[in-house]
This record gives C-alpha cells, sequence and structure tokens, in this order.
C-alpha cells in the first residue's frame, strides 16, 4: 500500500525558456517566462535559482543513486506565486522547503478574493494558509470601494460589509 505523496514530497514541475546547472554549487538556474508548479502551488518568474543539498550516496557505495532534495527556491522579476484562492506578487521571492515558507519581498502583495494586503516582506506558510505581513508601510484593502491609508510601523485594513 502506498502512503499519499505530501505536499513538501511531490514533484516540483518547471518549464523556462533556458536552463543552466552548476554542480559545484549545487544550483540549476531557470531564465525567461519560469513557470514551475508542485501540487496545488504555482510560481511563475522571470527567473529561478534553485538550490540543492549536496548529492549523499545511499550506503557509501559508489553505484547507487544519488539522492538530493531542493533546499530553497529564489525567484526575481515578476514574482506570482499562487495556491488556490491566494495569490502572492513581488520583485523577488524566497521559498524554503523544508520550513515550506514563502518570503515575498520588494513590493509584496498578496491578494484573497478582493482582500489585498502589501508590506515590506509577506511571510505565507503554504502548509497553514497563513501570511504574516511585515514592514515599515504596510497596508490593506478589504473589498473594492476601501479607502487605503498606510501609517509607518503600523498594518492598516479595512474592512468592507456589503
Amino acid at each position: 500500500m502506498h502512503s499519499p505523496v505530501h505536499a513538501a514530497e511531490a514533484p516540483i514541475q518547471v518549464e523556462a525558456d533556458h536552463m543552466s546547472s552548476t554542480e559545484k554549487s549545487n544550483t540549476v538556474l531557470f531564465k525567461g517566462n519560469v513557470d514551475a508548479k508542485q501540487k496545488d502551488v504555482r510560481i511563475r518568474s522571470n527567473e529561478m535559482t534553485v538550490y540543492y543539498t549536496p548529492a549523499a550516496k545511499a550506503g557509501g557505495k559508489k553505484d547507487t543513486k544519488t539522492s538530493q532534495q531542493v533546499e530553497k527556491l529564489i525567484c526575481t522579476g515578476n514574482v506570482e506565486i499562487s495556491k488556490q484562492e491566494w495569490l502572492g506578487t513581488s520583485n523577488r521571492m524566497i521559498y524554503l522547503a523544508k520550513e515550506r515558507q514563502v518570503i515575498l519581498i520588494d513590493n509584496a502583495k498578496a491578494y484573497q478574493g478582493q482582500n489585498m494586503v502589501s508590506g515590506e516582506k509577506i511571510i505565507y506558510y503554504l502548509d497553514e494558509g497563513r501570511s504574516e505581513v511585515v514592514g515599515k508601510r504596510t497596508s490593506a484593502t478589504v473589498g473594492d470601494a476601501g479607502k487605503k491609508e498606510s501609517k509607518p510601523g503600523r498594518v492598516n485594513m479595512t474592512i468592507i460589509q456589503k
């Protein structure tokens, strides 16, 4: 009997215009119209660098398969990440595989339905479906007629009820 594949263990499928791999640094660089998917998570960006753990040989034998795990992804340029109804955008994103955290940096925004929140940095916890907004200036708009204001060091949100 097979156990279900957990989201963190699911294969990551990546398409791009160009790919280059560097064995010494355990990285793979994707450039141009990058489109990556893992289960219900989709990431799009101009560039994505995948960082792997160094290859470990099982049992120390030379002819056995090597096992490498993704440590993190760093995406730059027109970053969009979505999971079901949640959408995050920024100019730069770091995905920490072990922690299953997405960190949006530089013009970070998160959308869910009509609601939008922005800040210097947004941390999204994929398995928990929750996010934290950090920054000097943070603001949120809930609904489509919200008035947006921001103050240094504060998180602001307007909730519109119809």
